[in-house]
């Protein structure tokens, strides 16, 4: 196997052993995206399993003599030589060093989106639990208890008052 085909074959296997597929399923939660997760994972499978096969396998070798002696030593001696003479040039991966530090930048991005969007998400909880509060309170609440948990609008109405704005 050649060096590069090794090496993709190396970062199939670590990619594929770093996805956590059942972790991810959990988390859709339309069957839309449960359909576009499958394919995706089917996808993902498939490359990976042809990437397996077609990089592991070594090429079996010519058999000169073989040939030698159905078609003639002249001409096999040519492709031979032909054969013999390819240089494959060896792969010198130039994008990796372009684009991994532009990754890096963007997983730390999406850290801090992630805790801001955890923080974003506690505080719409609690919030969420005071209207749920509120709203089962709300028939038998008085202006004086709804004020003490706002004071900001009980001061906004009491300079309305103060000061004889009505709103019109």
């Amino acid at each position: 196997m050649s060096g590069a085909g090794k090496k993709i074959v190396d970062v199939a296997k670590k990619a594929s052993k770093g996805i956590d597929w059942d972790g991810m399923a959990k988390l859709l939660v339309s069957e839309e995206a449960r359909k576009e997760f499958s394919t995706l994972r089917r996808a993902f499978d498939e490359v990976n399993s042809t990437l397996q096969t077609k990089f592991s396998q070594k090429p079996e070798p010519i058999d000169w003599e073989y040939y030698r002696k159905g078609i003639g030593p002249r001409v096999v001696d040519m492709y031979k030589e032909a054969y013999d003479s390819i240089q494959v040039p060896k792969f010198v991966d130039t994008v990796t060093p372009q684009y991994k530090p532009k990754f890096d930048a963007l997983l730390v991005e999406l850290k801090e989106a992630e805790q801001q969007s955890l923080k974003e998400t506690e505080r719409l909880d609690k919030e969420i639990a005071e209207v749920q509060e509120l709203k089962k309170k709300i028939s038998t609440m008085t202006a004086d208890e709804y004020f003490q948990k706002h004071p900001e609008l009980k001061k906004k109405f009491d300079d309305e008052i103060r000061n004889d704005y009505w709103g019109y």
